[in-house]
């Protein structure tokens, strides 16, 4: 994954985005790699449309920041993706996607943050 991410990088592009399914998703940028989680549920029920899901919500958030391109907010990006990715696998096609409400993301955004972060020492 490394490789492929450094290799599509000097292909021009400033960051790339490797998603890596239920293991995460990798940012690469000129100087760091960043790793996020993927959500943990104790369920799939049907990971179809997780993907298409995951880049929604990653390309609405940079949209709601006015498409700034920095690492800070590429990183919150990456966080919404695979938190509106994990309500599509909770259910069959866009059920889920239905009734999700902004609590229930918030909800999930604090826990992956969380769970992300090293504990204090």
């Amino acid at each position: 994954m490394i490789q492929a991410g450094r290799l599509i990088q000097s292909w021009g592009p400033k960051f790339v985005v490797v998603k890596k399914g239920e293991h995460g998703v990798l940012l690469f940028s000129k100087k760091n790699v960043f790793a996020a989680p993927a959500y943990p549920l104790e369920e799939v029920f049907d990971p179809t449309g997780a993907g298409d899901t995951f880049a929604g919500g990653f390309i609405g958030y940079l949209n709601k920041k006015g498409n700034r391109l920095d690492e800070n907010t590429l990183h919150q990006a990456l966080f919404y993706g695979t938190v509106m990715a994990s309500f599509t696998v909770e259910k069959f096609s866009l059920e889920r996607l239905l009734t999700v409400r902004p609590l229930d993301i918030k909800r999930r955004l604090t826990l992956l943050h969380r769970m992300s972060r090293p504990a204090t020492l």
